[in-house]
C-alpha cells in the first residue's frame, strides 16, 4: 500500500480513536440486534440495524469497517448502522478475525460466512436478501472489493456471486503491491502469489456494480487506488461510479456518515447509487 506514512496502522482506527463524535440525535430507529453468529469464533458475530416503523422487504446494507486488517470493533460502527437504517435500509455490520491471530485471506473469508449467513436470515428481520449491497471503508473496502470481484470466496461460504447486488468502496487499497508497509506484510505476507491479494486483479466482466469515493487529500491511501481500480473496471465493462470527496482525508469518508459531520455527501451518493 502506497502511503506517505509507513509506520501507520489502524488506517482509521487512530482518527476515530482520538475523534470524540458529537452526539446523535435520538432517532426513530429500534436498538440493534446484537452479537448474531456467523461461526464458532467470539469475533464471528454482527449486528443488524432497522429502519422505523415496519419492515418489509427492505433493501439490506453490508457494511464492512477498516483498521489495517488488525483492529476494530462493529459496535465502534453503530453510526454507519444508523445512517442506513435512517434511509429505508436494514443495515449489517459484521466483526471479523484480525491479525496477528489470522492473516489473508481469513479476514475476507469471514465477510463471506457473514454474508451468506445474512442471505439466510435477513428475512426474518424484513430485509430483502435479493437486494443486498456491500460498502466498505479503508481496509473494509479492500474486503468488499474482493468480496464483489473474486467470486471464490462467496461459493466457498455457499453464495452465489449474484448474492451482491452493488458494492461501494471508501478510501480502500486496491492496488498496493509491492507490501511496501508494515500492516500490509503482516496481512499478506503470507501469500504464495501477491498478485491474488489485489482487487484490481479481479476486475473483469460480471462484477456488479461498483461505487469508488476517496477524498483528494487522501495520504494515507492514495486516491491513485481508486482511479487505478476504476480504470481496470471500466476496461472490462464493468459499470463504475467514482466520487472524489476535495479536501476530505481518509476518515473522512466514512466520518462523513455520522449525523452531524455529514459535510460530504457520502450517504446521499451512496444511496443514489445503491437505489439506481
Amino acid at each position: 500500500m502506497t502511503t506517505s506514512h509507513p509506520n501507520r496502522r489502524g488506517l482509521v482506527a487512530g482518527a476515530l480513536a482520538t475523534l470524540t463524535l458529537p452526539a446523535a440525535p435520538a432517532l426513530a430507529q429500534g436498538l440493534p440486534t446484537r452479537d448474531i453468529a456467523f461461526g464458532p469464533h467470539p469475533r464471528q458475530m454482527l449486528d443488524i440495524y432497522l429502519p422505523s416503523g415496519p419492515v418489509a422487504r427492505a433493501p439490506v446494507a453490508f457494511f464492512i469497517y477498516g483498521g489495517s486488517w488488525s483492529s476494530g470493533d462493529k459496535g465502534t460502527y453503530g453510526f454507519v448502522g444508523d445512517a442506513f437504517a435512517s434511509r429505508g435500509y436494514v443495515t449489517v455490520i459484521a466483526d471479523y478475525r484480525l491479525v496477528p491471530e489470522v492473516r489473508f485471506p481469513a479476514f475476507i473469508e469471514d465477510g463471506a460466512a457473514a454474508l451468506a449467513t445474512v442471505r439466510r436470515i435477513i428475512g426474518r428481520y424484513g430485509g430483502d436478501a435479493d437486494r443486498l449491497h456491500l460498502l466498505g471503508h479503508s481496509a473494509g473496502a479492500y474486503n468488499a472489493m474482493m468480496l464483489a470481484l473474486d467470486p471464490r470466496y462467496l461459493a466457498r461460504a455457499g453464495a452465489p456471486r449474484s448474492a451482491i447486488r452493488a458494492a461501494a468502496g471508501l478510501s480502500g487499497p486496491y492496488d498496493f503491491l509491492p507490501l511496501d508497509v508494515a500492516a500490509t506484510r503482516a496481512a499478506f505476507g503470507n501469500a504464495r502469489n501477491p498478485a491474488e491479494t489485489q482487487p484490481i486483479s479481479f476486475a473483469r466482466r460480471g462484477a456488479p456494480r461498483i461505487f469508488l469515493g476517496t477524498g483528494t487529500a487522501d495520504t494515507t491511501v492514495l486516491p491513485r487506488n481508486t482511479d487505478a481500480l476504476a480504470a481496470r473496471l471500466q476496461g472490462a465493462g464493468v459499470p463504475v461510479t467514482v466520487r472524489k470527496y476535495d479536501g476530505v482525508g481518509h476518515a473522512g469518508t466514512v466520518l462523513a456518515l455520522a449525523p452531524l459531520l455529514r459535510f460530504t455527501p457520502v450517504l446521499d451518493d451512496v444511496t443514489r447509487f445503491f437505489g439506481a
